[in-house]
């Protein structure tokens, strides 16, 4: 037999290394995913490859009993078994089962309103990352057994460790199990799950069915996108190479079972399922498998209808809505094998996993005569309808097992390839994140008699029964499709634990509804030109939109309260060959300067933020925050071989910080730990901003633990406690836009542009690549951290011993300043090189007063001015550099009466 990872292993060079069971178990396809190119298709999973019930479900029963085995039966009552959604629900369910003893829960993605969330964490890998935890009992997460972590494999880790991570904050523990079908991890992670228990002070064990790795060459991302685009192209609609895709006739219109589940039983697990929960199902089983059996029994000719009693014994079946045999629309379906070409045989896969559901020996009996029947689950909806499919399989039928998916694969016909055929339709469950495409695999062409569908109630909408819907797709290949649609369950209560509190102490209180679940933060090289580890923004993108307008028109708008400044974008300053002289010359001589304080801010952050089995999360404010929060991070790991996570959020003068942005990081991570960043402070107004703006969402949300106090890495203002420079000097980082940030513009808010569930807008300036310079400010400056290293730690030392109170120095002189030019307005002036800076770049400045014998700092600032006809004034008493005076009241005809105050229009 060819193993279904030849076609992926002989064009890309990826080897399956492990033992001999391994292939049984594992095949290889390509997904269209910007961070990983391959998939490992699992054969007794039944998310994409059709596989026996018994098979699939055994493979989770054979796991829970050797969980069970290592804790024992007084440690398995008091465990809890979390599974991982999408994939690995039913698997998790399974487990759970298999230890018999332990209530379980998994992921989702579909939030619901009014239920609150118990936690979440991130999938770095996935399609669709971020996890919701919505037990229906706030206290399921908060007990001190053993945590067991279900997923269908162990590829890096870094899905467990960030769930292990988030959780133990909350709900410290002494124990977790960490169980997956295959461990594929490489030999540079296999030391990491060790390290992590010993710094979290907790025994992680770990179960598998089988060990291997997977060995990618170098490139492989590049091949199997470049591999996807090819063939995705020959499959293209009309591009007439995709052999056998013509519809099959339909046979029989679709007919609707009503299944006899049992009242307020969860459909799944995602609000929790109790050890009482699972024996009602069972018993409820046999029962729902006589009406599914019924219908599949049916006359093909008729439909059938529902009975005049609704109460009457037999099958419960109407014929769908709108389900009349002509008119449909050709499937969009690619590559349709023969139905011996799928799918791995099962008493190969059965005897690699060595169970099946009920004990028996691996090798099965011949499958029964009659119909092959597949049953259907929907995305995360996988327990119930394997458990359907396992009673049918009792019942005598000919069954396979499998789920629709979010995940993009491509399909290609080729016997050694996991995916043969791929089904295209549209989500039909109003998703939290939008619409967007479906699949379902491996089942057009498979030779299947019926096709049992089983979704949640939430999922059976006018999409479903659509002309391009799931249903009209099956009905194209299979000759008779049967709905069967299970209640969807919502919790009667959901209590809500703020993230810091802990269950012993808290009082329930309703938790505020959100409608939408927050998406994943953009990363390079999708989203900036910094590299995806180094920072996530916290932003969406609106690089497609025009928000740029001449510097003029924006102040103009900006000063007669016709627009705010964060609404639109000045177009991007190109500097001349002279000004780039001067950015590069600037870096050379203050890089240590900048390391220095780098090193200082730190180094301080990590003496006072750094607790026991907690890291500090760096949280910048974009954009000026952000190349300083990475040299931060460039820092803790360089000195201390810390991993700090680092992020980039909005924060609007007079808009506040984006309170959805919060809302991610608390959902992720103990808000005790954010330190946010920022580049420098000039007369600390957003210092001030911050910190109302914390106040205000602390009392909204109900979320406390967020300190306001800014860490940056130069204060002159001394408007902060952490610093690391309180010198007003050159930082370079200052000179430019987003050629040093990471090509990425200053945030924009916008009403049309930013609803209340999203995050603030960002650019992506991509066109701009040429002129980045933003690694080579990075990199100029981590260069010299060994050679400052020394200096660090006496600053550090000073400062922990120094009152280092601020003084609010820079606010005092920047009133002083407002009233003495006559302008009456302290947002119109910019004290401090940076700032300066930026009243040169972004808005139209009036004047630069410049303190004498600052000159070393200021040739980039007198260069700007000159080019802009900026007149700079030398002045004696400045606790600044220098300080930018944007033009007051200004329309684009003012000019100025005395030399400092300027007419009123």
């Amino acid at each position: 037999m060819v193993w279904t990872g030849t076609w992926v292993a002989e064009r890309l060079g990826v080897e399956l290394i492990g033992d001999e069971a391994l292939p049984a178990l594992l095949g290889l396809a390509l997904r269209r995913n910007p961070k990983r190119a391959h998939l490992l298709v699992s054969s007794v999973l039944g998310k994409h490859v059709p596989q026996r019930p018994s098979v699939v479900y055994g493979s989770g029963l054979d796991l829970g009993r050797r969980v069970r085995a290592l804790l024992g039966d007084e440690e398995a009552a008091r465990s809890v078994v979390l599974g991982y959604a999408e994939t690995a629900t039913a698997l998790g369910h399974a487990v759970a089962d298999g230890l018999g003893l332990a209530p379980y829960l998994h992921s989702t993605r579909r939030p619901v309103a009014g239920v609150a969330r118990a936690g979440g964490f991130e999938e770095s890998h996935s399609h669709a990352t971020s996890h919701l935890l919505l037990p229906e009992d706030p206290k399921l997460l908060a007990g001190d057994g053993p945590l067991v972590l279900v997923d269908d494999e162990f590829s890096t880790g870094n899905t467990v460790l960030n769930t292990v991570r988030a959780l133990h904050e909350r709900y410290p523990r002494d124990r977790y199990v960490v169980v997956a079908l295959v461990d594929m991890r490489s030999a540079a992670d296999l030391g990491r799950l060790d390290a992590f228990a010993a710094e979290i002070g907790a025994r992680v064990d770990l179960i598998s069915g089988a060990v291997g790795t997977v060995r990618l060459p170098e490139g492989v991302l590049e091949k199997g996108q470049a591999l996807v685009a090819e063939h995705e192209r020959a499959y293209a609609p009309g591009a007439g190479s995709v052999p056998g895709s013509s519809a099959a006739p339909r046979r029989h219109a679709p007919v609707r079972v009503a299944l006899d589940w049992p009242e307020g039983l969860p459909d799944g697990g995602r609000h929790g399922f109790t050890p009482d929960q699972r024996h009602r199902l069972e018993t409820a089983l046999p029962t729902m498998a006589n009406r599914i059996t019924e219908a599949l029994r049916a006359p093909a000719a008729e439909p059938l209808r529902a009975p005049a009693d609704p109460a009457r014994p037999g099958p419960t079946a109407e014929a769908l809505p709108g389900s009349s045999a002509e008119g449909l629309p050709g499937p969009t379906a690619e590559a349709l094998p023969g139905p011996s070409d799928v799918e791995l045989s099962g008493p190969t896969a059965e005897e690699a996993l060595g169970a099946t559901a009920d004990g028996r020996p691996a090798t099965p009996a011949p499958p029964p005569a009659g119909p092959r029947v597949l049953v259907l689950g929907f995305e995360e909806l996988m327990y119930a309808p394997l458990r359907l499919g396992t009673a049918l399989e009792d019942a005598g039928h000919d069954v396979r097992y499998s789920t629709t998916t979010r995940s993009p694969v491509l399909a290609v016909d080729d016997p050694g390839y996991a995916i043969r055929t791929r089904l295209v339709f549209p989500a039909h469950d109003d998703p939290a994140d939008g619409p967007g495409e479906r699949y379902a695999y491996n089942v057009a062409g498979a030779g299947f008699d019926a096709v049992v569908l089983v979704v949640d109630s939430t999922a059976d909408t006018p999409a479903l029964h659509a002309p391009d819907g799931l249903l009209a797709q099956l009905a194209a290949h299979i000759p008779r499709v049967v709905l069967a649609v299970v209640p969807s369950y919502t919790p009667t209560a959901s209590p809500y634990v703020p993230y810091d509190a802990t269950p012993e102490v808290t009082e329930a209180t309703e938790a505020p509804e959100r409608s939408s679940m927050l998406p994943e933060p953009l990363r390079g090289p999708a989203f900036s030109s910094y590299a995806p580890e180094e920072v996530g923004w916290l932003l969406q993108d609106l690089s497609d939109v025009e928000l740029e307008a001449p510097t003029e028109e924006r102040e103009e708008a900006i000063q007669s309260g016709g627009a705010h400044y964060a609404e639109s974008l000045p177009v991007e300053y190109q500097p001349s060959d002279r000004y780039q002289e001067l950015f590069h010359a600037a870096l050379e001589t203050s890089a240590a300067r900048i390391a220095r304080a780098v090193g200082t801010v730190t180094e301080t952050v990590l003496a006072e933020r750094e607790r026991p089995g907690h890291r500090p999360v760096l949280v910048s404010l974009a954009r000026a925050g952000t190349p300083v929060g990475v040299l931060m991070r460039r820092w803790a790991q360089a000195r201390h071989g810390l991993d700090l996570p680092h992020y980039a959020v909005s924060i609007v003068r007079g808009r506040g910080i984006d309170a959805n942005a919060l809302r991610w990081l608390a959902a992720h991570h103990d808000p005790a730990d954010v330190v946010f960043v920022d580049g420098w402070t000039g007369k600390g107004a957003i210092t001030r901003e911050l910190a109302d703006a914390i106040e205000e969402f602390e009392a909204a949300e109900g979320v406390t633990g967020f300190d306001p106090e800014i860490a940056v890495l130069a204060d002159p203002g001394s408007c902060v406690r952490t610093y690391g420079t309180r010198e007003d000097f050159l930082i370079p980082s200052a000179c430019l836009n987003s050629t040093v940030s990471g090509l990425i513009s200053r945030t924009v808010l916008r009403a049309d542009l930013v609803g209340p569930n999203d995050f603030h807008g960002g650019k992506f300036y991509r066109e701009l690549a040429g002129a980045d310079v933003s690694h080579a400010f990075l990199d100029a400056v981590a260069a010299r951290f060994d050679e400052v290293g020394a200096a660090v730690d006496t600053d550090v030392k000073e400062l922990l011993a120094a009152d280092r109170t601020p003084t609010w120095e820079g606010w005092a002189a920047v009133e002083r300043i407002s009233e003495e030019y006559g302008i009456h307005d302290v947002n119109l002036v910019k004290p401090g090189v940076g700032e300066t800076t930026r009243v040169l770049l972004r808005r139209v400045p009036w004047k630069i007063l410049a303190k004498r014998g600052a000159e070393a700092d200021l040739a980039h600032v007198r260069l700007l001015a000159e080019q802009r006809g900026v007149p700079v004034e030398e002045i004696d008493e400045l606790p600044y550099s220098c300080v930018g005076l944007i033009h007051p009241q200004y329309t684009r005809g003012a000019t100025g009466a005395d030399g400092k105050a300027v007419v009123s229009q």
